[in-house]
């Protein structure tokens, strides 16, 4: 459909650009609204909130930095706390690199694409970029992740202004937009390794929370992870 669609590189960005404001922007644009609020609240300054956003540019990683800012974390707490949230996208970018491996022949902007990347735009690149001629790939994922990115950026203004203006409940509940619309992305995946994987993560998330708060996500990633790969493994041996 999609190599049907776009014939030339600007045309597939500007249907990256199309796609990301059906959904994803909007989401995203919402979900940041909430961090800038917990910015403001955790005496971060307008100017470093949207350097954090736009540099580590996944949430968990912003939440965790901001919260460590209120604590009076050391600098070295605050890098390590933000590096093992945002571990999460080292098998994601391992998966989503081989699909502009041919249509980007300069590897220094692998890196570039890499930064570009969110839960957002790299579930847009591999439902979509596959489907797409090898030159084409690039420039749609750039096209819907610049759309993403500058959306979190206004996302976090808005919400850093409106911090004052709104009760915190209502602005830092947006926080919880974005994991609810993973939720929905990942439903839609249509390999049983990924459906394994939503199941038992949404089973064992709580169970593992209520063992250790500190812990408890990082205990189902990894353990709940590990589990769904090899029940896939078990089930292809059996079925196929």
């Amino acid at each position: 459909m999609h190599s049907k669609t776009y014939r030339t590189p600007g045309a597939a960005s500007a249907g990256g650009v199309r796609d990301a404001f059906k959904v994803s922007a909007w989401v995203i644009f919402a979900s940041m609204m909430g961090f800038g609020s917990l910015a403001r609240v955790s005496g971060l300054t307008l100017g470093v909130s949207m350097v954090s956003s736009g540099a580590i540019w996944g949430l968990p990683g912003q939440i965790a930095f901001a919260e460590l800012y209120a604590t009076g974390a050391p600098v070295l707490a605050i890098v390590l706390a933000v590096s093992l949230a945002n571990v999460r996208f080292l098998p994601m970018i391992v998966a989503m690199m081989p699909l502009f491996g041919e249509g980007v022949k300069n590897r220094a902007w692998h890196y570039v694409l890499a930064q570009l990347a969110s839960v957002n735009t790299w579930a847009a690149a591999m439902r979509v970029c596959p489907h797409l001629p090898h030159e084409l790939r690039a420039p749609y994922y750039v096209g819907f992740s610049i759309v993403c990115l500058l959306s979190g950026l206004a996302g976090t203004a808005t919400g850093f202004v409106l911090a004052v203006e709104l009760p915190p409940v209502v602005t830092l509940s947006l926080v919880f937009l974005n994991p609810v619309y993973f939720t929905i992305v990942f439903a839609d995946v249509r390999h049983r390794s990924g459906v394994i994987a939503l199941l038992i993560g949404a089973v064992g998330g709580p169970l593992f929370y209520q063992v250790s708060t500190d812990w408890g996500l990082l205990a189902t990633g990894g353990i709940g992870g590990a589990l769904a790969y090899f029940v896939d493994r078990i089930l292809r041996r059996r079925h196929g």
